[in-house]
């Protein structure tokens, strides 16, 4: 849910949806073509967190606005997947792909960790 009390989505196609308790969809395009987004998460800054798989960017959209920002994530070819926030206000996801989680600021900053259990693909 987020903080405008509707429920938002991932869609296949590059984007991003909200449907309203009585029904009403709204759907918004990412900004990188082919993106494909997949985890989404209500982040600390009350903005709609989501990893864009093929994108290989960590999106934020402002609900009020419908504003899309795009973070590209620092190793290529990560295939993000899983988000959610963590105890300490950062936005954490998997990289599929790569062996990695990371985390990223609300500010756009990032840290990569490497998984020790090689071909580990972690998803959430």
């Amino acid at each position: 849910m987020g903080p405008d009390c509707v429920l938002w989505f991932t869609e296949g196609g590059g984007k991003i949806g909200r449907i309203t308790t009585a029904g009403y969809i709204t759907v918004y395009p990412v900004l990188t073509s082919r993106g494909e987004p997949a985890g989404i998460a209500l982040g600390p800054d009350g903005a709609l967190w989501f990893t864009e798989d093929y994108g290989n960017n960590i999106g934020r959209i402002a609900p009020a606005s419908g504003t899309f920002t795009e973070y590209p994530i620092p190793t290529a070819g990560s295939n993000p997947l899983g988000i959610t926030v963590g105890p300490d206000g950062k936005l954490w996801f998997t990289e599929n792909a790569t062996n990695k989680i990371g985390n990223v600021t609300t500010c756009g900053a990032f840290t990569e960790y490497s998984i020790p259990t090689k071909n580990s693909h972690p998803i959430s």
